[in-house]
C-alpha cells in the first residue's frame, strides 16, 4: 500500500475545507449566490471528470463489469439511504425560529459528516490504485467541502449559537474525511480483490452526490453561474487527469 500518512494527509486537507468555509462566513458573512454557485458546479464537474476519466476506466480494467456494477449501485444506494435519513422531517420539533435554524444547521453538519465518511474512502482506494489520482479527488471534495462549511454556519449563526461552538463543530466535521480514509485503506487489506469493487463504490457515491445535490443546488443558486463553474471544473481536471502520470 501507498504511505498511509499521504492518504490521510490529503483526506485531512479535503476535510478542513469545511471548517475553512466556516471561518470564511465567521469572518466575512455569507458569499455571494454566484460564487457559492460556482463552487458548488465546479465541485460536481471535477468529481464527473474523476468518476468517467480515473475511477471507472481504473475498476473495470481491473475486476470483471459484474463488481463494478455491483460497486456503482451500492455507492448509489449508500448516499441515497444517508440523504434520505437526513431529510426525514419531525413535526414534533420546536416552532420557534431559533430553534428551526438550529435545527437545521444541525442536519446540514451531520449530512456531511455522513457524506463525508465515503468520500474519504473515494481518496483512499483512488490513491491506492493511481498515484496522484486520490490527490484529484480531493481537490474536487475540498471544493465542495469549503460551501458545506458555509451551508452549516450561516443558520447556526442566524440562530445566535457562539462562533466558537460553530467552529468546533466544523472541527470536528473535518475528521469524517480521514475517518472514512482509514476505513477504505482497513477495507482494502481485509478483503482480497476489493479494490475494483470499491472504486465502483466511490464512483457511484460521487455520481449520487453530484446530480442529487451539487449540479441542482448549484442552478438553484445562478444556473449561468453553475453551468460555467461545472464546465470549467470538467474540462479542467480531466485534461489533468489525462495528462497525469500514472
Amino acid at each position: 500500500m501507498h504511505e498511509m500518512s499521504e492518504i490521510l494527509w490529503i483526506s485531512m486537507i479535503a476535510g478542513l475545507a469545511t471548517t475553512f468555509g466556516s471561518l470564511l462566513v465567521l469572518v466575512f458573512g455569507k458569499p455571494k449566490e454566484r460564487i457559492l454557485a460556482s463552487f458548488l458546479a465546479g465541485a460536481g464537474g471535477v468529481m464527473l471528470a474523476v468518476v468517467f476519466v480515473d475511477l471507472l476506466p481504473n475498476a473495470w480494467k481491473i475486476g470483471p463489469p459484474l463488481q463494478v456494477g455491483f460497486g456503482i449501485s451500492l455507492g448509489i444506494l449508500f448516499m441515497y439511504l444517508a440523504d434520505n435519513r437526513l431529510n426525514t422531517s419531525d413535526n414534533r420539533l420546536p416552532l420557534s425560529r431559533r430553534q428551526r435554524l438550529k435545527r437545521i444547521g444541525l442536519l446540514i453538519a451531520t449530512g456531511i459528516a455522513l457524506h463525508d465518511i465515503p468520500e474519504g474512502m473515494a481518496i483512499a482506494v483512488s490513491q491506492e490504485a493511481a498515484p496522484g489520482l486520490g490527490f484529484l479527488i480531493s481537490i474536487g471534495i475540498t471544493l465542495h467541502n469549503l460551501p458545506e462549511g458555509m451551508a452549516t454556519t450561516a443558520p447556526l449563526i442566524m440562530a445566535r449559537i457562539r462562533w466558537w461552538k460553530i467552529l468546533l463543530l466544523n472541527i470536528g466535521i473535518a475528521f469524517f474525511t480521514p475517518l472514512g480514509a482509514l476505513l477504505g485503506l482497513f477495507a482494502l487489506a481485509g478483503v482480497k480483490n476489493s479494490l475494483t469493487f470499491f472504486l465502483s463504490f466511490a464512483a457511484g457515491a460521487m455520481l449520487f452526490l453530484v446530480f442529487s445535490e451539487l449540479l441542482p443546488l448549484s442552478r438553484e443558486r445562478h444556473p449561468h453561474y453553475a453551468l460555467l463553474g461545472g464546465t470549467v471544473g470538467f474540462v479542467l481536471f480531466a485534461l489533468i487527469s489525462i495528462l497525469l502520470p500514472a
